[in-house]
């Protein structure tokens, strides 16, 4: 094993000491029991630690690496750097909403994930359950040392936290911490984890909620970072750390006006072959009031999407040398998390094989929305998205882990978002109305780079992100509300969309100019692929090297 390797294991090392549920999620079964946390003692010992392998990489000499070795190195900078900077912005302490970002929401979402196939498994999932109460007093203490240093929370995301809760402490029955339990013999003591620690440890972080973090929330006319303190400086951060580019929101604020203006052309030549109009206004009035354009009801959606799954699984091959061996899954959203859950999104699979890539939709509400997005979501999510990218990189075993399962935004969403209009090219999206829906989710998230630096870099209100959005897109009413909140929750994360596709046409372009009849689709997308998850400027990098061998 090189330094390098050595060094991303000692990274990875400490990723997984700080979030032990991710370690368990990719299979990594040595920390069941284990529940991090978020005690300044922690930190201090994490921020040591990141700090220390941080500066052992930086000084290794880029010379006389081998190719692979280089970007490996690039790799553990980037993601030791990351996570200090995640530190320095805070991005916890301030984070209250009902989005499943935010910790408290993160964990029952997270550890019902793990797969309890022994005694020895059980055992530690319990273990696991009994630290919550510990990890919720600690967060705790962080939002309420966060509104003493004016780090507010926006009071309409803790209201929805707190309701979040509630409905959680109401359904004891349906509680989804008792799912990864299925032995019998351990079912009293899952009772009594949940019933006299997990329970109570949810309701008091609750009433901390209601007694001293509601009060001080920012009001919905100040949402965006740049209303608290040194809010340019940590939005600038998350900007940074999201799109792993140095490109300046007002910056990615113009290039996304300008891609939703291009976009209107595009509606109009579909909206005239479809109904006969080219009144742009019109169409998206089409798209969100024609019944036809509804759903049923929830399995009518879960049918389409397995079908789209189905459709492109079978066209991979003219398009993918690199397929992944693990399966993909489509599953509901949990009725618990959907009412604040975006449309779609995607749990990779656990290297230890006990439990597939998973396609959650959130069918909360299914006849509110619209079938026209059903393809899109799908190849972006599934096949060849993110089920593609994700179970690829698990499998590349002669990576070191840290770049099988760590993940960068701007490489995965780009990846995904690429792929909705890859999926055109391929022939998958089956009339108009679906590439309908192909539009939409690009004017989503063309949109984002307007709005996710509108409210955070311009201090938009709430409102204007929702007119925005409503004028500028055909999404529904229900996914502007809870698309608006998440922009407002999760700073920076939806720009990486956008700038991952665009970045990712623009080494396609090069590459094609470069290599003429000898470039080769699938070649290229083997490479985007058969690195790991890698920051922009390192994909750049190894895509100019492939290029350069074959020229």
């Amino acid at each position: 094993m090189s330094a390098v390797d050595r060094l991303a294991d000692e990274l990875l090392d400490v990723i997984f000491d700080q979030n032990p549920v991710f370690a368990t999620i990719t299979g990594m079964r040595e920390r069941d029991h284990l529940l991090g946390g978020f005690s300044q003692e922690f930190e201090a010992e994490l921020i040591a630690r990141y700090t220390d392998v941080l500066d052992r990489a930086r000084a290794l000499p880029v010379e006389g690496l081998s190719a692979q070795d280089a970007v490996t190195r690039a790799v553990v900078v980037h993601n030791a750097e990351a996570a200090l900077e995640q530190f320095d912005v805070r991005f916890v302490d301030f984070t209250v909403t009902d989005d499943f970002i935010a910790p408290y929401a993160e964990m029952l979402t997270a550890i019902p994930m793990a797969v309890c196939q022994t005694p020895e498994h059980t055992r530690a999932y319990l273990a696991r359950l009994g630290e919550i109460p510990r990890v919720l007093a600690e967060l705790g203490e962080r939002n309420v040392a966060a509104v003493a240093d004016g780090l507010l929370p926006v009071a309409h995301l803790v209201q929805g936290a707190i309701d979040y809760i509630e409905r959680y402490l109401a359904d004891t029955e349906g509680d989804v911490l008792r799912g990864p339990v299925t032995d019998e013999a351990f079912i009293p003591e899952l009772d009594r984890v949940l019933s006299e620690q997990v329970h109570p440890a949810y309701a008091k972080y609750r009433q901390l909620l209601i007694d001293e973090v509601l009060p001080h929330g920012r009001p919905e006319d100040k949402p965006g970072l740049c209303w608290l303190p040194e809010g340019e400086r940590r939005y600038a951060t998350l900007a940074r750390l999201h799109t792993t580019t140095d490109r300046d929101p007002r910056e990615l604020h113009r290039v996304g006006l300008d891609l939703i203006a291009k976009l209107a052309e595009e509606y109009k030549e579909i909206g005239s072959r479809l109904w006969g109009t080219t009144d742009l206004a019109e169409i998206f009035s089409r798209m969100r009031t024609d019944p036809d354009l509804r759903w049923r009801d929830a399995d009518e959606m879960l049918t389409a999407a397995r079908t789209a799954v189905a459709k492109a699984e079978t066209a991979a091959p003219q398009w993918f040398n690199l397929q992944p061996e693990s399966s993909c899954e489509v599953r509901e959203v949990p009725a618990a998390e959907a009412p604040a859950s975006p449309a779609a999104y995607y749990m990779s699979p656990s290297l230890d094989g006990s439990r597939p890539g998973i396609y959650f939709l959130n069918t909360y509400q299914a006849s509110e929305r619209f079938r026209f997005g059903c393809e899109a979501l799908a190849f972006h999510e599934a096949v060849p998205g993110h089920h593609f990218q994700i179970a690829i990189s698990q499998e590349l075993t002669d990576l070191p882990m840290l770049r099988r399962v760590s993940v960068v935004n701007a490489y995965a969403e780009g990846w995904g978002l690429y792929t909705e209009r890859l999926a055109e090219e391929m022939g998958l999206y089956s009339d108009d109305v679906m590439r309908l829906g192909m539009l939409s989710m690009d004017s989503m998230r063309a949109a984002r780079l307007v709005v996710d630096s509108g409210v955070h870099a311009l201090g938009w209100s709430r409102q204007q992100v929702v007119d925005y959005l409503t004028e500028n897109t055909p999404m529904p009413a229900v996914e502007i509300s809870s698309e608006t909140d998440r922009y407002i929750s999760y700073p920076g994360q939806a720009l990486s969309y956008m700038v991952g596709r665009l970045e990712i046409l623009r080494l396609r372009a090069e590459a094609e100019r470069a290599l003429g009849d000898r470039f080769d689709i699938r070649a290229f997308h083997d490479v985007v692929l058969s690195g790991g998850s890698l920051p922009l400027s390192v994909l750049s990098d190894v895509v100019a090297a492939w290029v350069a061998e074959l020229g």
